[in-house]
């Protein structure tokens, strides 16, 4: 067989090759002439048009925020206008000069419920130069809708009827008001709302008050403060102690574990006392556990308001 004859096609097999033929070239004529017009996709015309309108009511509201080109450092074209970073869509961002992999972070930043409240928080764009930032800083503009809310509530006002006018009350919730010097608080029945009047106390230090004496069984003295990790000795004078009634444990009765959740008794001194109880009967004063070596005086003192027998 001839090589001509391998490749003969019958009459009808030419027919339907060349259509086929022509076909590809009419999609290919169709594809780089016609679709070659429109280079951007709808969803990229559409924002550069409400860009384009974004950016007229700007230069309207401020003349002197007028576009400004400038290369960035890896040579793109770029160029400054007025933008809101909360609102501000990747085609904007890409023409301030943003890389790509940063409008994806702020991209995620703002699908996690992040706000740009000020211009100094876009600062904190990961990535962003300090030049980037001085460039951008006049043309971030923050829309008043991602101001908190909080800073146009007003408070509620107060007649004071030594005036004719009205004077505004403070939230004391919130802003609790603080104690003036010689100003003194019972540290035997406070509780947090109480305690945060007193200066340099906050809610986490007052959580933290609260549940040392509740751990203790009660305060019986203000120096005991002093036994948490910390605290600030010059809040001292605020406290006083009034009508203490501590909470007992009785020493001839309790277990181990139940000895050793006191702050003043640990593992060791909780064996000791059992001890004594199995070798030598109940315990009637703490001075008969003068004679272990685990409980000095100063621990025995310290210890006695807090049990019974």
């Amino acid at each position: 067989m001839r090589i001509r004859d391998f490749f003969y096609l019958q009459k009808s097999d030419r027919v339907v090759f060349l259509f086929f033929l022509c076909l590809v070239a009419l999609a290919a004529s169709i594809f780089f002439f016609v679709g070659g017009l429109e280079k951007r996709t709808a969803v990229a015309s559409a924002d550069s048009l409400a860009f384009k309108r974004d950016s007229s009511r700007r230069s309207a509201r401020y003349p002197y925020m007028s576009p400004r080109p400038y290369r960035t450092d890896d040579g793109r074209q770029a160029e400054l206008f007025a933008f809101d970073p909360n609102t501000a869509d990747s085609t904007q961002l890409l023409r301030l000069g943003l890389s790509p992999w940063q409008v994806r972070n702020i991209y995620r930043y703002r699908a996690k419920g992040g706000v740009y409240r000020s211009p100094e928080d876009f600062a904190r764009v990961y990535g962003l130069t300090r030049k980037q930032y001085m460039d951008m800083r006049p043309y971030i503009q923050i829309s008043d809708d991602y101001a908190p809310a909080a800073n146009y509530v007003r408070p509620r006002p107060v007649f004071s009827p030594n005036n004719d006018h009205h004077e505004y009350s403070r939230d004391t919730v919130l802003f609790p008001m603080k104690l003036k010097a010689g100003q003194t608080i019972d540290l035997a029945t406070a509780d947090t709302t109480q305690l945060k009047k007193i200066p340099g106390i906050g809610t986490w230090w007052a959580r933290r008050i609260v549940g040392y004496g509740t751990r203790l069984g009660g305060y019986v003295s203000v120096a005991q403060l002093k036994e948490i990790d910390d605290f600030p000795v010059e809040t001292l004078p605020y406290f006083r102690i009034g009508n203490a009634h501590p909470t007992k444990l009785n020493i001839n009765t309790l277990t181990i574990n139940q000895l050793r959740r006191h702050p003043y008794i640990n593992f060791y001194q909780a064996r000791e006392i059992c001890d004594y109880r199995r070798l030598k009967g109940r315990i009637t004063d703490l001075s008969q556990l003068s004679l272990l070596k685990d409980f000095p005086a100063e621990e025995i003192e310290r210890l006695r308001p807090y049990v019974t027998f």
